[in-house]
């Protein structure tokens, strides 16, 4: 799992220390069976708990003006916003609300508080042990050696104000929609290992990658001699591992395929997550001074994915199509490549493509199942 054992034990520890206070208290929750608490909130009773349990504990470590509702209420009308776009009407009913109470408060203090459990929840692997195994993983999956995880830039659609010219055409990717974009590591299992920055559409993933944290972490080796696996729009580096431009013989295709193989990962997360989480189809209007509640929600949804692998719980079925991931921002002047991540690169494609191995295949393509 994306956050490491002790980290999830030491959380359930408190958690569970907690639910020993509440033990016996009803919940609103307990009104659905199990088919609607799915069909309401696209996760499970337990996973639910936990989620209520972990944002209760934030909760009181946070000054609240003035609490609307109960901490389950308030748990209940995000995640149902955060499964559908909108609050339904039985739910809002259900908390005594109604649309004019404006349950976009409630969704945006819960998802401030779940955003900030992203520490917990959302990271790297903390010990060189653990990045040796992650990578043995994503070998076993595509053969390729070192890589901890898939790094691409992840886009969400927007509203944007079309009379503003210059802000509407900031917003605008390289897709032709509006939209803002973040920058999201995940393992081979399609685990979040980071999510950063909530820029305009337009922005380069090149340039946020450089001006990440997790970006400049890598490339200082704050991570150790590990890639990440990146599409066309990134530079190759000594950690940002690109397919090859025009491969030239046999064993640069089957290189390709691999990385393709890996790449995929993240497609089939983000479908995922968007299957789940439908409010990440349409985030609503945004400007580009004020991207802050934006880049919670897609914190929110990010650590709400993870803990809802944990527990086991199936994305719903497909509905409909989601967008692939998007080819990149190409530089208008070609980027030089180091000579050295070009050997890199070279080294690997020589070592392990050479000739075809059992991890090497030609499926190209995951499903929700591989993952």
């Amino acid at each position: 799992m994306t956050f490491a054992g002790p980290v999830w034990l030491a959380v359930q520890e408190e958690l569970l220390g907690h639910r020993e206070e509440d033990c016996g208290s009803p919940s609103c929750f307990d009104h659905f069976d199990e088919e609607a608490l799915f069909q309401m909130f696209h996760l499970t009773r337990p996973c639910i708990a936990f989620i209520a349990d972990a944002v209760r504990i934030r909760m009181r470590t946070v000054a609240l003006k003035k609490p609307l509702m109960s901490v389950d209420a308030m748990v209940m009308v995000a995640l149902n916003y955060y499964a559908h776009g909108v609050s339904t009407a039985e739910v809002l009913q259900r908390v005594g609300l109604t649309q004019t109470d404006c349950p976009t408060a409630v969704v945006g203090t819960v998802s401030g508080v779940i955003a900030g459990m992203s520490d917990q929840f959302i990271s790297f692997p903390l010990t060189s042990d653990a990045r040796v195994s992650l990578a043995a993983k994503t070998e076993k999956l595509c053969g390729i050696p070192n890589v901890l995880g898939v790094l691409a830039p992840a886009h969400f659609k927007i509203r944007a104000s079309p009379y503003e010219k210059d802000t509407f055409r900031s917003f605008v990717n390289t897709e032709g929609y509006t939209s803002v974009v973040s920058q999201v590591i995940c393992d081979s299992d399609g685990n979040i290992l980071s999510v950063e920055k909530c820029c305009v559409g337009s922005t380069c993933e090149q340039e946020m990658w450089e001006s990440s944290f997790k970006g400049r972490q890598m490339e200082e080796e704050l991570q150790g001699a590990f890639w990440v696996v990146g599409g066309t729009g990134y530079h190759l580096s000594k950690h940002v591992l690109t397919p090859v431009s025009g491969p030239a013989n046999d064993k640069e295709i089957r290189f390709n395929v691999a990385h393709n193989k890996i790449h995929s990962v993240m497609r089939t997360t983000l479908g995922s997550m968007k299957r789940r989480f439908k409010c990440l189809m349409q985030l609503g209007f945004a400007q580009e001074g004020s991207l802050n509640k934006k880049s919670n929600i897609i914190k929110a949804c990010s650590v709400l994915h993870n803990i809802a692998k944990k527990f086991s719980v199936p994305p719903p079925p497909s509905a409909g199509k989601i967008e692939p991931l998007h080819p990149g921002k190409q530089p208008s002047v070609p980027a030089e490549i180091s000579a050295e991540a070009l050997k890199a690169r070279q080294q690997v494609i020589d070592d392990y493509f050479s000739v075809v191995s059992s991890s090497q295949d030609t499926k190209t393509n995951t499903t929700e199942e591989d993952v």
